[in-house]
């Protein structure tokens, strides 16, 4: 499994000093108000709590709204759905991949049906697995499920909402 953020250097050290001129004659007390209060401005329901870093809205073309887990990294896309005994209407999981890329997803040790959605780059809808069911089998024997077009984001909602909110082949997702 690759290490995670091994291409990342410092820019160099953190100064202390003021950087901008017009800083220089406001003392530090007003300037750390200041900041704080830039930083209370930026609050609000979607970015209250640690849930904020890993949750996202996915508007669909009627207008419906779906709060969704996002998973960026191959550990956590792994683990996905699996071991969970229920995903509540209007939640979902967003898988989203580094490049575009065929991507078949598989269902060993997920207990629930599944709606599997493959988006392009554009959001689009590319290819739809429907009620896609759990593998109550051995790892190895699980069939993969999707993976026959380009895609990049994966949106997996419990069985049967995507024909109860209407979605189909071709439509844009926003999030």
């Amino acid at each position: 499994m690759p290490t995670y953020g091994a291409g990342w250097q410092p820019a160099g050290r953190l100064s202390i000093g003021r950087p901008f001129p017009a800083c220089r004659s406001v003392p530090y007390p007003i300037l750390l108000l200041l900041a704080a209060f830039m930083l209370a401005a930026c609050g609000g329901p979607e970015t209250e709590g640690p849930e904020a870093l890993t949750m996202r809205t996915v508007k669909l073309p009627g207008g419906q709204q779906i709060r969704v887990e996002v998973e960026i990294n191959d550990a956590d896309m792994y683990k996905g759905m699996k071991y969970r005994d229920s995903l509540a209407r209007g939640r979902g999981m967003l898988f989203i991949h580094r490049t575009p890329g065929l991507y078949k997803y598989w269902m060993p040790q997920v207990r629930i049906p599944l709606d599997m959605i493959w988006m392009d780059t554009s959001r689009r809808i590319v290819e739809i697995s429907p009620d896609t069911p759990p593998c109550k089998t051995e790892e190895s024997l699980c069939p993969n499920y999707g993976g026959h077009e380009t895609a990049q984001f994966v949106l997996e909602l419990g069985g049967g909402e995507a024909r109860r909110l209407g979605l189909t082949l071709g439509q844009t997702l926003e999030f």
